[in-house]
Formats: C-alpha cells, structure tokens, sequence
C-alpha cells in the first residue's frame, strides 16, 4: 500500500482494473505549470528565472531585484494551489494523445500536492478533458504505483517531470515502464542527465506511440 494514507484510501476507492496501466504525473505532464506560475508571480511583481532546476533560489523581487526566500516562494506555491483553476491550461497534445489510449489501458493521474486541494484539481482538469481517476499523494510515488498496479501482473507505465519521482516507481515496481516529459523547454534544458531506464519524451506527439508499445497496446 501507497506510505500515505489517504493516498491509500483513494486508490482502495477505484474501481479493480485489470488492463495495462498508465499512471500520469499531472503539472508539466498533463497541464502547464511552470508558464502559468511565471504569469501568477508576474502579477505580484516577482519574476521566475529560469537559472537553476529548481524553484526555490529562482524567485526575485522585481522591486528589490533580491532572491524571495524559501518561506516566501513555499507560500506563494500555497497560493497558487488555491487559484490554479484561474491559471492553469492543458499540455498541448496531452488530451488528444490520452484519448485512444484509454480505450486499451486504465489511466490514473498521480499528482504530489496537498490533499486539500484535490477537489479543485479535479474540477480543473475535468473542465481540460482529462476525465481520468485523480489520485494525490504528500509521499513517495512508488509505493501508491505499487498500489495502483494491484495483484494483477499487468504493465505498468509512468510519466513524470522530476527523476526522483521516476525513481522512486523503479523502485516500488521494477518492471515499470518510465517515460520523463517537462512541458517547458527552459527548466528541461537545466536538468540533470536521467538515470538510467527512464525514456525521455520531447511531447506528447512523441509520447503516445511509444507509451502504446511499452504497454502493449
């Protein structure tokens, strides 16, 4: 069972699903996150630089030209959760990709953010066409992966933006298929070189076809 709970819970709530599974990280992957966060600073007179591959430390002040501490950034993050249905849009490709393969495998979205905000997400993405199960997670990935794929040993594929969440699915399922995809170029360009066995994917134009072959489908 998934270390979170209530993460737990979710995934115990599904309906038994025996066909191959995709399991879907949700911002970068399947909506626009850093692009719309750079829009949501802008209008508090902060500014993103994409200098590092990370959040914290690439915040400014456009006033003072000062990096925002971390406090500051983990609470503007809090404030975006609240308004992300006024900023968010779909990754281009990502809707029309999922659609036929959907027919052939359970798709489940797996997002690492406050429970508390599930329900706004859920209606956010409902509204972009993505009907699929929402699961969120506060812990490691893997084990709910682990969860999702059940008793059944059937193919499991994974896609995400961070390589420690890539990981940590290889950990928790050995056998999972990996797929690494970041809407936005900027932050992409600063990653570290992946681990082996995950499969980078430039969009979902790329991703799709090859996600039905690992699957099988």
């Amino acid at each position: 069972m998934s270390d979170d709970p209530e993460t737990a819970r979710q995934i115990a709530e599904l309906a038994r699903d025996d066909r191959p599974l995709l399991a879907l990280d949700v911002d970068e992957v399947v909506l626009e996150f850093l692009r719309p966060l750079t829009g949501f600073l802008d209008a508090q007179d902060l500014e993103l630089r994409v200098k590092s591959f990370h959040l914290h430390g690439n915040v400014f002040d456009r006033q003072s030209g000062e990096a925002v501490e971390d406090e500051r950034v983990s609470a503007m993050m809090e404030q975006f959760f609240l308004v992300q249905d006024e900023w968010q849009t779909a990754a281009e490709g990502a809707a029309d990709a999922l659609a036929p393969l959907a027919e052939k495998a359970e798709i489940v979205m797996l997002t690492a953010m406050p429970h508390r905000h599930r329900a706004r997400r859920r209606a956010l993405l409902d509204q972009l066409g993505f009907p699929y199960p929402l699961v969120t997670t506060e812990r490691a990935k893997g084990p709910a992966i682990r969860q999702l794929r059940g008793h059944h040993l059937r193919p499991v594929a994974f896609v995400d933006d961070l390589a420690n969440n890539l990981v940590s699915v290889r950990t928790s399922v050995a056998d999972a298929h990996l797929f690494h995809l970041m809407a936005h170029t900027g932050f992409r360009a600063l990653m570290p070189p992946l681990p082996d066995g995950i499969e980078p994917v430039k969009n979902w134009r790329e991703a799709g076809p090859r996600i039905a072959a690992s699957l099988g489908i």
